[in-house]
Parts: C-alpha cells; structure tokens; sequence
C-alpha cells in the first residue's frame, strides 16, 4: 500500500491535532477522530479494491522475428460498474529491448489498453511477464497492489527477407530482373513427376496437361549453386552486435540468404559449429528445404566453448561431393588465424570459401576522433593497431584464394548478398 496525496493530508490533520493538543489539554484526544475516520476509509478501500475483478489479456504476436521491433499490447477489464485507477508497470521478457515505463489507466465499462513496443535480441521461447499493478482506492486515499494472472508466451524467430528483395535479383549485365520470373538457366535433363517443394516455374504446363498430372522439369546443374552456410556458435558469438548479438545476426544473414537462394532454385546446407560440428543440414531446394533451415536457425544457442573453424570445414568437405560456395560467418577478431587457414586449406580447390566477420565500429571510427584528452593518443594507437591486424587478417585468406572481408553488423547482410550475387554471375559466365 502507499498512501496518496488525500490521505497524507489526513495524516497532517492529525498530527497537527496531536500536537495542538500538548498544548491545549481540551483538544488532547480531537486528533483520534482524523485517525480513525482514515483507518476506517482505508479499510474501505481494501476491501472495495480486493473486489474490483480486474483482469488483463495479451494481444500480439506469437512469433517474433529477431531483431526488429513489434507491438505486444496489454487489455484491462474490471466487473465493476464504477470508474477504477490502476498503474500498470510494463516490462518486457528479459532479453528484449524495451524501455520499461509506468502507464496509468483509467477503467470504465470499456477496456483499457496500454501498449509495449520491443525488440527480441536473442532466439528462444519467452513468457512474457505479467504487470505489476497498483488500484486507486475509490476514495483516492492510496494505491493498493494487485495481483493478476495472466499468460502469454512469444517464440522468436530468424528473421525473414523483405517482399521487395525476394523479388529482385542482378542480371549479367548489372540491371535488375525479377527472382521468381524466370529459370536459373540450365539444359534439360528430364521430365518427372512433380514433387512437394518444387518451384512453381519448374512446372511443365503442357507436359502436365497432357498426363492429367503435375509434371517437373529437371535441369542440369551447370547453372545451379549449393551453397553451405557455416555459423559460428562458439562463445564469441554472444558478444553484441548492434541491437542484437553477433550468433542473432549470424542466424538472420543464414535465413535471408537461404531464402533469397531458394527463389532462384540452388541449394542450400545449414551448419552450426563450435568447438566441435553441432548441427547440419546437406544442400537442398526448394520451400520445404528453407522451413527445415529455419526451424535448425531457430534452435541455435552460444555455446560455451571456443570455435574451431577448422573442424566445420572438414565436416563440410567430407559431407559434400559437389563444388559448393562455403558461407562461413565467424569472428575474424578472436578466431585463431592458424584455424581459419587451414579451413580454407581443406575447403580449396574443390570449394569457394566466402568468410564475412563483423568490424567494431566505434574502434574502427576511433582514429577519425580528435580531442584534447591525454587518452587520445593511445585509443587512436588501439585502434589503428585493431584495424591492421583485422586487414592482415583478411588479407592473409584472401591469399589462399578465399574471398574475405569485414563489416559493420548493420552491413553484413548486403556483404553476404553480394557475394552470392558476384557467384551466380560467375557461375552463368
């Protein structure tokens, strides 16, 4: 309980009372009559608040896509008749972005709602917490805590690629064409039955007529990717990563361009390691291969221990007999060198190893700062130090005949994407 303005007032009455009353022994016991005229209206207000039936109701989302911001809202409603006060103190699950605020609502006949915008940083399933409330007493003396019960669980999820992406794609020649409206190119093979997650252009329209039956062409794969996807979950995974951590934007980057590579039929493989291989998928096409990717996304956890890079790539090479474009999304800051050289060394030449790290931003933007602190010189010195050894870095796997680069997690999906793009083109020439 804790009193309002009302009720101190009261309280000010009586202690004014008692003290005018050592003074004045005829006014030694008025201050009794304030005191017991507030214990009385607060025991009114107990019990009428402990009566209010208030009651609350989620609505949103079940799914949430990580990284971006959605809207949970929160219903009030009491079976009372009269007017009801309540403070609701709205919060969010823990690892969520939110900015927790006190919301005061006044409760009529007609629901009250108060709204909470947040942001999931990580994967997982969370439940969302129940508001703590307080009750204005009808006589505006104190607010009164409420219990009430409520459920509400959220799943977050890897993110999704925009509409607008999915539809566009790069022609040879740099213009634009649409991803759905056409073939990847590519002879024909043969003509099959159609199978659960083909793409709707591999249908044969006239072939399927003639047979009374779905009819799939099947092209050869000189024009066709696979493509396998390597995450690192290792413990430096959980470092943050702009409003997320770094296995968060890995997981995203993987979903988007799993998605994006499905419109234009390659394959996609899915592999999650750490210190050892923890999860894979081989290269597969179609919807059906895209929802199995995700649904392996959506489990994925930071490990405690470090990352071996080269054990993911031997897994790769032995898994795969085809030439694939290895994907491998790792920390190219804290990642032993000697690792990341011999997994491009057992990927080469039968793969095209991509490997895209994450640069720190505020260190990479450190030497472009100037100031008059006596610690300026040495951030600057830090920080151009940091900038070559993750250059050397690159360069060193660049030299083996992988393509390397580092960006800044708000760019390390367009990174990814173009080098994809530059490989289809490649692989059409």
């Amino acid at each position: 309980m804790s009193l309002r303005r009302n009720a101190l007032l009261w309280v000010l009455v009586t202690g004014i009372l008692g003290i005018l009353g050592q003074w004045d022994p005829a006014l030694t016991r008025w201050w009794c009559l304030p005191a017991a005229l507030l214990l009385a209206a607060l025991t009114y207000e107990a019990v009428a608040s402990g009566r209010c039936g208030l009651r609350l109701r989620f609505a949103g989302p079940e799914r949430w896509l990580l990284g971006r911001p959605h809207l949970m809202r929160v219903e009030f409603t009491h079976g009372g008749r009269a007017s009801v006060i309540i403070q609701a103190a709205l919060a969010a699950p823990e690892g969520f972005a939110t900015e927790a605020r006190v919301e005061t609502l006044r409760l009529a006949r007609d629901p009250a709602t108060a709204e909470v915008r947040a942001r999931a940083r990580r994967l997982g399933c969370y439940r969302w917490p129940v508001p703590e409330i307080r009750i204005s007493g009808p006589l505006g003396l104190a607010w009164w805590p409420k219990r009430v019960a409520g459920e509400c669980t959220v799943t977050v999820i890897p993110d999704v690629l925009d509409r607008a992406v999915m539809v566009t794609g790069d022609r040879p020649g740099g213009g634009q064409r649409g991803y759905l409206s056409g073939g990847a190119g590519g002879e024909i093979l043969q003509l099959r039955d159609y199978r659960h997650g083909d793409p709707l252009r591999s249908i044969d329209w006239k072939a399927s007529a003639r047979r009374r039956n779905l009819v799939s062409r099947e092209l050869s794969e000189e024009r066709h990717l696979e493509i396998m996807i390597a995450i690192d979950a290792g413990r430096s995974s959980g470092l943050a990563a702009g409003e997320i951590d770094r296995l968060g934007l890995y997981v995203n980057v993987a979903a988007r361009l799993a998605q994006r590579a499905s419109a234009v039929d390659d394959a996609v493989g899915i592999l999650v390691f750490a210190s050892q291989p923890l999860a894979m998928l081989p290269p597969a096409r179609g919807e059906a291969a895209v929802v199995r990717i995700r649904r392996m996304l959506a489990a994925c956890r930071v490990q405690q221990g470090p990352s071996n890079p080269t054990l993911a790539a031997a897994r790769i090479r032995a898994m795969s007999h085809r030439r694939n474009l290895v994907v491998l999304l790792t920390d190219l800051e804290d990642s032993p060198q000697e690792l990341l050289v011999q997994a491009v060394r057992l990927l080469r030449p039968k793969h095209f190893a991509f490997i895209a790290g994450l640069e720190n931003a505020q260190i990479m933007a450190l030497p472009l700062e100037s100031g008059d602190s006596p610690l300026a010189p040495f951030r600057t010195l830090a920080a151009t130090e940091y900038r070559h050894a993750l250059l050397s870095r690159v360069r060193a796997l660049r030299a083996l005949g992988a393509a390397a680069l580092t960006a800044r997690p708000e760019h390390l999906d367009q990174a990814v994407f173009e080098a994809y793009r530059e490989a289809r083109l490649h692989r059409r020439a």
